[in-house]
């Protein structure tokens, strides 16, 4: 019998038989279900990884293996793999929204010491350089920020955290390259959506130049300052940018992404000291939107 917030026997047929058969040592790994639902349940309550249930393993196998797999980029391949059948068909809807969340960070999310070299996704706040691992200290305290692209469906195409004091705008150039969906045949990935979608914090000359660029229709609403420096200028200021009021009511397709991600009480508060870490249990937590999708 599954149990909540588990696995489905469906969901376990599409990713079991990509995970690894044997560790690094060549001994068989033990049940693989078993640790899978043990990180979901940490996930979906935001627990302490001690308090793991008898049923789920030792937590210590359960970690180990979640850290490792999130070294190897298996989480990420699995997200892809479900991606990528989804595009087979053509269940993916290449009109795109973007937006961010804000996430509160635990005060012992910030313990983690800086060694070597930080990861992309590792980001620094400028003003507070000690803090990295993609943590930013506000109001608010200290938070990270995620960044979304999903497709019509409010499926999520590419993830980028960063710290919470991180203008979207300056992110957007960096999760539009994330969508990447590979095809199951030869040929370059798909990587141009017919349409992206924002809100005014995306509304800036460089990336509707961008867009245009590319080919791709851009569905971003100016903010009232540009409007009324435009007026300003008369004819000098140009004509307003297109904009499809009917199309942006799709927006609120990446809103209702977030607020299903944030069902994970270890997406919508960050306990993980790592960025790797917090970002791969958010492809996690992405996987299961998409395994959930009839």
């Amino acid at each position: 019998m599954v149990g909540r917030g588990e696995l489905t026997d469906v969901a376990w047929q599409r990713i079991g038989p990509l995970l690894p058969c044997v560790d690094g040592r060549g001994r068989p790994w033990r049940d693989h279900r078993q640790v899978v639902n043990g990180v979901l349940w940490r996930l979906r309550t935001g627990a302490p990884w001690r308090d793991l249930p008898e049923r789920c393993d030792p937590w210590q196998t359960v970690y180990e293996r979640f850290a490792r797999w999130e070294r190897d980029g298996t989480w990420a391949r699995l997200l892809e793999h479900v991606q990528v059948n989804d595009a087979a068909v053509g269940m993916v809807e290449w009109t795109v929204s973007v937006d961010s969340t804000i996430n509160r960070a635990r005060q012992h999310a910030a313990e983690a010491p800086k060694k070597g070299a930080q990861a992309p996704d590792e980001l620094e706040d400028p003003r507070h350089p000690r803090l990295g691992q993609a943590l930013g200290r506000s109001r608010g305290g200290l938070t990270t920020k995620v960044h979304r692209a999903a497709d019509g469906r409010g499926l999520p195409l590419a993830i980028v955290v960063t710290p919470g004091n991180v203008n979207d705008s300056m992110v957007f150039d960096t999760v539009l390259d994330a969508v990447r969906v590979p095809r199951p045949s030869a040929g370059r990935p798909p990587r141009r959506p017919e349409a992206v979608i924002a809100d005014r914090a995306y509304s800036s000359r460089a990336i509707r130049t961008g867009l245009r660029r590319c080919g791709i229709r851009a569905v971003i609403p100016e903010r009232s300052d540009q409007i009324a420096s435009r007026k300003r200028r008369g004819s000098a200021g140009g004509r307003p940018p297109a904009f499809g009021p009917e199309q942006y009511k799709a927006r609120n397709v990446v809103e209702r992404c977030f607020n299903r991600l944030k069902q994970f009480r270890a997406v919508a508060t960050r306990f993980d000291q790592l960025a790797a870490r917090y970002l791969a249990g958010l492809r996690l937590a992405s996987l299961i939107l998409w395994l959930r999708e009839p």
